[in-house]
């Protein structure tokens, strides 16, 4: 559930307070679990709140004996494409993380956004909690929301936001063309070149990696974000490891940069430039 703050327009900036929350739900039947809890601001929404980027927080399982539960503290998710369910199996614990948390405690909350990224701070810390590289949000500016849950109390208090100059992005870039692409993970990475036709919504190609043969790609446009699909190419040139590869990222006219996965080998960024 969303409360948009009346008068506000936000693009890049801060925005900062306090939140804290009361689980106000009967316990669940023996054998469930009880509810984390979960509380957070939303911001570039829509008037209509049918779109905007959030972060928020799951208080109940910052101290849960399940390391997987714990690492499900804070969440970012940008509705209604990209809830938490889709981004955890599509991205494992790139848009969640571990924060100290606790219920019926006020908890000072801090968002910093810039242009396509933006940071969760919690309780006062030097550093963020969560960092988005690449929202996933197609509105570069928007309302500001206070986000609750049902059967649960919200409480917000002492907020103050603060607008700094936006950054040079627009959205709507073309995919069409030709890519010089870099990407680098936790296990390696991978070089190449992209060629891309577009068709609406839809990206058809081509990817040539170290071994120069040619795989086809396909994939989706949606205002300059694209996800692409294809078999990269990894380790000996000679003989390199094929395997099923992810790119999801932004267009910023003849850049590109996102997140990249190879199936089973290595995740990381990507970065791409547009070829003449």
């Amino acid at each position: 559930m969303c409360l948009i703050l009346k008068g506000v327009d936000f693009q890049d900036g801060t925005i900062e307070g306090e939140i804290a929350l009361k689980i106000t739900a009967p316990p669940p039947p023996p054998g469930l679990r009880s509810s984390p809890g979960f509380i957070g601001v939303a911001f570039r929404a829509r008037p209509d709140a049918s779109h905007y980027d959030l972060f928020y927080v799951r208080p109940g399982n910052s101290t849960s004996d399940d390391q997987s539960m714990r690492n499900h503290s804070v969440q970012y998710t940008c509705e209604p494409d990209f809830g938490w369910y889709t981004l955890r199996r599509q991205w494992p614990w790139v848009y969640e993380a571990w924060a100290d948390l606790k219920t019926e405690t006020w908890t000072k909350f801090k968002i910093e956004v810039k242009g396509r990224s933006a940071k969760l701070f919690v309780n006062g810390s030097e550093q963020p909690s969560l960092i988005v590289d690449g929202l996933k949000g197609e509105d570069l500016r928007g309302g500001i929301a206070l986000w609750g849950y049902p059967s649960e109390d919200a409480y917000f208090s002492n907020f103050h936001i603060v607008s700094s100059p936006p950054a040079p992005v627009k959205n709507g870039s073309d995919a069409a063309g030709a890519w010089q692409v870099t990407s680098a993970g936790d296990a390696g990475g991978f070089q190449g070149a992209l060629q891309l036709k577009r068709d609406g919504n839809k990206l058809t190609g081509d990817w040539s990696g170290t071994s120069g043969k040619a795989h086809p790609v396909t994939g989706t446009w949606r205002n300059g974000y694209i996800e692409l699909s294809f078999d990269a190419e990894l380790g000996n040139p000679a003989n390199p490891i094929i395997a099923p590869a992810i790119l999801a990222g932004w267009i910023d006219g003849d850049a590109a940069s996102g997140r990249m996965r190879v199936v089973g080998r290595t995740d990381g960024r990507w970065t791409a430039t547009r070829k003449p």
